[in-house]
């Protein structure tokens, strides 16, 4: 044994210093070595030299009243502008592309039940489409892939800000170049607040105690300027760790709890952070999770470290008072997944410890929020199978460019599902994305790694799940309140570029018997971005789109809509059972750019 030791410590030593060597476990149980590059791009060599940015709140433009209501509904404009940022010392710049020309976004801060709506002016080069991820957003305003606008155009977006409390995020969607938007900048942090939060008493003030952590990982060319992923198939990692848009930061703090809300906006990389001392023992300092995608769970629970795969929110509180005058390193975890590692992203942030005392009043309570969970139901309704097939990304063998049959399911408004979502293997992994909806993890099987679920997971609500090479995830939801064509996908965005996405109709229940507005159609002419001109930027105007949008009542009958529902499903017996005057939706998809919804069908023009 002695000399195979000497033998592999030769051999490590005798290794360029671009490469090391690490062992990353195989699905057999053996520990195979790989040769892994510190640096992928250009060397990043300033960790922890520069303080992290907090991305500023925005400001709405005017209010509007809504003529039904009668109350303020949020008006807001966002340029998604070209600009550059100094990145590395002593290279070029490098050119972005973000919402107001900066990355990340500004962040709303929207009180529940306060309507917004926002128009998105493209400035850029590009077609985008912006998709409120965690929202319960009506079709026509959720982002659809191919309701793009193009430069020169604009999209007002209506928005309900009506769920719980919770951090969502607003960033691209648009076909076929997602991954090269979000990459470049256009993604952005919303939260919802409420004051039964402020009632909880937990670390609060943004910027100051609650802190927005978005993380990121990318790779950049010699001269300083970003490497594109308009060409990659497969994923990009990203050798440089990036924190609110700068890499490998500091961020100075107070002896006292923070509550620091994590995003996962890479592209490709899946993380599992931990905090530990920056000198000193090296042992995983425990800390608290409050809340994932869909808000604060029902109670705090304690973890010493947390996967966050891309798209996943979570919250949590951490203390740092025991450590006054020290630095505490917040790092990332190698041989997650399937992700490559590189020299340094094994490492986040660093947050540098005041040494003089302060007053903290802020608590985590034993008990958080009440969840509106599904009600349990047994079997599974749909299987969904995630894998790569002759170089192709599909599910259950359909891509998303399989107009005629990319609608894999037709599930009636109201109705409780449980849906499997299988990862096929080979060696990738598979963040999945449910829009519309929250859901429960209910299961995960993993021969390989024998992941199970973690208590973060089910303690609340979600809308993104990962699934690691080679799992099977249960999910439950509710699929309401709102019928109409809605897409889930794989948010790794290569894949999800490379046609891992497909949709689901939430049908219309004809015999609902209630009077509304259809909003079924993600591709509605009416609703579709236009032209800017200087008329349709006054004020007249914007006061006359945003009240004609109110008076069609998109929103503001949440819980009247939910009633009947549930007086519907009621009525027939089994909520999760098929309605009989639920028409199905036949084999048509929306095709790109053109589609109609007629009573159930979905109607190719």
């Amino acid at each position: 044994m002695a000399r195979l030791l000497a033998g592999y410590l030769a051999l490590v030593a005798a290794l360029p210093t671009a490469f090391c060597l690490y062992s990353r476990e195989q699905p057999s149980g053996l520990n195979v070595l790989h040769k892994r590059k510190d640096w992928e791009g250009a060397p990043y060599t300033w960790l922890y030299q520069f303080p992290m940015p907090i991305p500023p709140v925005k400001a709405p433009k005017m209010s509007v009243t809504n003529p039904v209501t009668g109350q303020p509904i949020d008006y807001y404009e966002v340029y998604i502008n070209q600009y550059t940022q100094q990145v590395y010392p002593g290279k070029g710049p490098t050119t972005l592309v973000g919402y107001d020309g900066m990355s990340p976004g500004p962040t709303f801060i929207i009180e529940k039940g306060r309507e917004t709506v926002v128009r998105f002016v493209n400035n850029a080069t590009m077609a985008n489409s912006v998709h409120l991820h965690g929202s319960y957003s009506r079709a026509a305003w959720d982002g659809w892939a191919e309701d793009v606008t193009e430069p020169g155009e604009f999209k007002d977006y209506y928005y309900p800000n009506s769920q719980s409390a919770r951090l969502q995020w607003y960033h691209d969607h648009a076909i076929d170049h997602t991954a090269e938007n979000a990459y470049f900048g256009q993604a952005g942090a919303w939260i919802i607040h409420d004051e039964e939060e402020d009632s909880l008493n937990l670390p609060s003030g943004y910027g100051q105690f609650d802190i927005p952590l978005i993380l990121s990982a990318k790779q950049y060319l010699n001269n300083g300027a970003l490497l594109s992923p308009a060409t990659e198939t497969d994923s990009l990692y990203g050798d440089v760790i990036h924190v609110n848009g700068q890499p490998w930061p500091y961020f100075n703090v107070q002896p006292r709890k923070y509550r620091l809300r994590f995003l996962n906006a890479a592209v490709s990389r899946t993380f599992l952070l931990y905090f530990r001392r920056a000198t000193g023992s090296s042992a995983k300092i425990p800390f608290k999770v409050i809340a994932s995608d869909a808000g604060l769970f029902t109670m705090p629970t304690t973890t010493s470290d947390l996967y966050i795969s891309m798209a996943e929110r979570y919250e949590v509180v951490f203390d740092f008072s025991p450590f006054a005058g020290q630095n505490i390193t917040l790092r990332n975890t190698n041989d997650v997944g399937a992700d490559t590692d590189y020299l340094h992203t094994d490492k986040v942030m660093q947050f540098v410890v005041s040494n003089t005392p302060v007053t903290d009043t802020s608590s985590v309570p034993s008990n958080l929020a009440a969840v509106n969970f599904p009600p349990p139901k047994s079997g599974v309704d749909r299987h969904f199978e995630f894998h790569r097939t002759n170089g192709m990304w599909k599910i259950n063998g359909v891509s998303f460019a399989e107009v005629e049959n990319r609608v894999l399911a037709n599930v009636p408004r109201g109705t409780i599902e449980i849906w499997e979502l299988e990862n096929g293997g080979g060696g990738w992994s598979h963040p999945i994305h449910i829009h519309l909806v929250d859901f429960k993890v209910l299961s995960r099987s993993n021969p390989d790694a024998g992941r199970t679920l973690y208590p973060y997971e089910t303690l609340g609500l979600k809308d993104v799940v990962w699934l690691a090479p080679n799992e099977i995830v249960r999910v439950e939801a509710h699929y309401a309140p709102w019928d109409g064509v809605y897409m889930f996908h794989c948010h790794n965005l290569i894949h999800e570029d490379h046609e891992m996405m497909a949709a689901f109709n939430v049908t219309k229940l004809l015999d609902l018997g209630y009077n509304e507005t259809d909003f079924r159609d993600p591709m509605e002419n009416r609703w579709r971005a236009e032209p800017v001109t200087p008329a349709k930027m006054t004020n007249a105007a914007i006061t006359e789109k945003v009240q004609f949008m109110a008076s069609l009542e998109p929103y503001n009958n949440v819980d009247e809509v939910m009633d009947e529902l549930d007086l519907y499903w009621a009525s027939h017996k089994k909520r999760s059972a098929p309605a009989p005057a639920t028409a199905a939706a036949g084999p048509e998809a929306p095709v790109r750019r053109r589609m109609r919804i007629e009573g159930s069908r979905i109607k190719m023009l």
